[in-house]
């Protein structure tokens, strides 16, 4: 019974959250079944191998070739608690505001598209810099982090004099946060982890050249969200909102169906602007009229 009111609440966190909510259960998800795979192996004594090998992005071209979707799917992909932890909190803070003033229709593009920059930064790197061609066969990289530096910079470069309240330090300018979060990705190239500060530092570019081209009104998660059309019917909320109705005495089957259709226009007219750029960005009379509509019951 405990085991069913688990599974049911978060297939319906999935369901009916938003898209950060469902990026995370995706995360924390994938991070549960592949420590899982690692604990079987230990507790049965068996080689597991390595069980992200064919979701971790590979360096070298070679193995970009053999397993190109890796591209994709190293962005949901954490072997370490607490790099899983550091990223989903980020993903929750900068998506919150990432939501609150570009909306939620942008998060997934930006998403995975900032996830493609840094994949695409960081096998250009270890391609190009003689200091990783000794690496580069064996290297490979997973975790969200090139994702979350591009929805992160992007709302900073949206609303970069945000104050964020931190216990310590008190109300701190948002873009403060995000200039050391990249400074310290610079000065830690040259650490263990040079290819995965390279790929934060992409999905970093991906997000201020995102948000400078959306200032100049050209929105290129619109063109991101088409091509990748399996993830948007993925993460878009499904709206359960139908008109009912009830067919009035003296009107014609005709009238009355046509009220009918021009009524639930409406209705997939105000949600559909819901969804691309969220619910404060209805006006008045539209929030009205969907009050109104989903209500009436003559």
């Amino acid at each position: 019974m405990m085991r069913n009111t688990l599974v049911d609440q978060l297939k319906s966190n999935f369901q009916n959250g938003s898209v950060i909510t469902r990026l995370i259960i995706i995360n924390v998800a994938v991070f549960l079944v592949v420590n899982l795979f690692y604990l079987i192996g230990f507790l049965f004594s068996f080689d597991t191998g390595n069980p992200v090998s064919w979701l971790s992005v590979p360096a070298s071209m070679q193995g970009l070739l053999s397993k190109p979707w890796t591209v994709l799917t190293y962005m949901f992909v954490h072997e370490q608690f607490f790099h899983l932890l550091f990223n989903m909190l980020t993903l929750y803070f900068a998506g919150i505001l990432f939501i609150e003033y570009l909306g939620a229709a942008r998060v997934l593009g930006v998403y995975i598209a900032g996830g493609i920059a840094g994949a695409l930064i960081y096998i250009a790197s270890y391609n190009l810099f003689p200091a990783f061609a000794p690496y580069l066969d064996g290297a490979f990289m997973i975790g969200a982090s090139a994702s979350v530096m591009a929805i992160l910079v992007a709302i900073t470069v949206y609303v970069p004099d945000f104050a964020v309240n931190l216990m310590i330090f008190g109300p701190i300018r948002l873009k403060y946060i995000t200039i050391i979060y990249i400074v310290l990705d610079f000065i830690n190239i040259r650490s263990g982890n040079a290819g995965g500060h390279l790929a934060h530092l992409g999905g970093a570019l991906f997000g201020y050249l995102f948000c400078m081209q959306l200032k100049k009104g050209n929105d290129w998660s619109i063109g991101f969200n088409k091509f990748f059309s399996f993830f948007e019917r993925l993460f878009k909320r499904r709206s359960h909102l139908k008109v009912a109705y009830k067919k009035k005495r003296h009107v014609s089957d005709e009238d009355y169906n046509a009220s009918k259709a021009a009524r639930q226009r409406r209705v997939d007219t105000i949600l559909d602007k819901i969804s691309k750029s969220g619910y404060e960005s209805l006006t008045k009379e539209e929030k009205e009229t969907l009050f109104k509509i989903s209500n009436d019951k003559d």
